[in-house]
């Protein structure tokens, strides 16, 4: 059954067309009137009235030319027999379809040369009839021509659908332009961060050799420490080149410290400052963290926040700390509806602040879900492992 619903769904009209071609020509075998056809005029006109409907099976390959031919083909066949179209349904159905496919073409002007080849059409079709009346003549073309304002409605409607989906698929595509932005300025932030972090642990190491050696009287070991200095100083120049390549031209160094967990009321109560009621909790032992772990849990909980303040209706945050033996959860909850942002709600730019917390997660090993409550307000969940891949 699913197979020939498929196939009907596809190839229905098809069916139809074919299903009218064949009533036709039945239908004219079966005259029995005045003027019925007999013997090789019989064949002919199954075949023409038969082969006049399979036309309209290219309307696909051509759209103009196929319901116009049909028509022009059926105008003509009623000067050999002025019975032979209007005594048959099925090409009475086939004309009022061949009128809603040249209403629906989008060419403008084809589907107004399409109404104009139907109303003629269809009044020598009329007028070739022996019993058609002036009634007839007026009120007949005229129900062609409601399939073509139909078709030519049908046609808006797809114009509409068409430009709906663009602009959908446009806004996709910006979206993923976007996120990938997004990912790389994170990805760039990082950078510079952990290179602030490493570069400090690294001239620690580096003075450390440096006055050792000093103290050393000449030997083999002192001038393998000179060697690790010297190793150790060409790093942190290697590092500050790449780091230059990192930052933007309008980047300034960032000369204060970096903040972590640590910092937390500051940013509370710069936040409290902007309209949003934040409380913080604290679970478990606070641990020593590693500082550019310590400098991602801050962003997490820095956009988190940042988040919350962008739901018009939000009036309460809560941001919990969850220090665990082997990871630190982090969790930003507020009471939220959604709604436009606040003028006074700080922005990544783009949009796409999460993204990059989750570029972060994903660095540490951790994970992260963002999630709209059941009981209303927006949830921001992140984990990060203390151990294995830290930075």
């Amino acid at each position: 059954m699913d197979r020939a619903w498929r196939f009907l769904t596809v190839h229905g009209l098809d069916v139809l067309i074919v299903v009218a071609a064949l009533e036709s020509a039945i239908g004219t075998a079966l005259r029995t009137d005045a003027e019925a056809p007999h013997g090789t005029t019989l064949w002919i006109e199954m075949l023409v009235i038969a082969g006049l409907v399979l036309l309209l099976l290219a309307r696909g390959r051509f759209p103009f030319a196929a319901p116009a031919t049909f028509w022009i083909g059926v105008a003509a066949a009623s000067f050999l027999d002025g019975r032979l179209i209007s005594s048959q349904a099925g090409i009475f159905v086939a004309g009022l379809f061949a009128a809603v496919l040249l209403g629906s073409l989008r060419s403008g002007v084809q589907s107004r040369a399409g109404v104009v080849i139907v109303l003629v059409c269809a009044g020598l079709v009329v007028a070739n009839v022996p019993t058609s009346t002036p009634g007839d003549l007026l009120f007949t073309p005229l129900i062609f021509v409601v399939g073509w304002v139909a078709g030519f409605a049908l046609r808006e409607r797809n114009r509409q659908a068409g430009d709906a989906l663009e602009r959908a698929e446009r806004a996709e595509r910006e979206r993923e332009t976007a996120a990938r932005l997004a990912v790389a300025e994170e990805r760039a932030r990082m950078a510079r961060e952990l290179h602030d972090v490493v570069a400090h642990a690294m001239s620690v190491m580096v003075l450390q050799v440096g006055a050792v050696r000093h103290r050393m009287p000449a030997s083999a070991e002192r001038d393998a420490l000179g060697n690790v200095e010297q190793a150790g100083r060409n790093a942190l120049t290697e590092m500050r080149r790449l780091l230059g390549a990192l930052r933007g031209g309008d980047d300034a160094p960032e000369l204060a410290p970096h903040p972590g967990l640590g910092d937390l009321e500051t940013l509370a109560t710069d936040v409290r400052a902007a309209g949003l009621d934040v409380r913080l909790h604290l679970a478990g032992d606070p641990v020593p963290l590693p500082r550019a772990l310590d400098l991602s849990a801050y962003r997490i909980v820095q956009e988190g926040l940042t988040n919350s303040l962008r739901h018009a209706q939000a009036a309460h945050a809560d941001v919990t700390v969850d220090y665990a033996l082997d990871r630190v959860r982090i969790e930003v909850r507020d009471d939220g509806h959604g709604g436009s942002p606040r003028r006074d709600a700080p922005t990544n730019g783009q949009g796409q602040g999460l993204i990059g917390i989750g570029e972060r997660v994903k660095l540490y090993g951790g994970d992260m879900s963002t999630f709209t409550s059941s009981s209303g307000g927006f949830v921001l969940r992140a984990s990060l492992p203390l151990g294995g891949d830290q930075a």
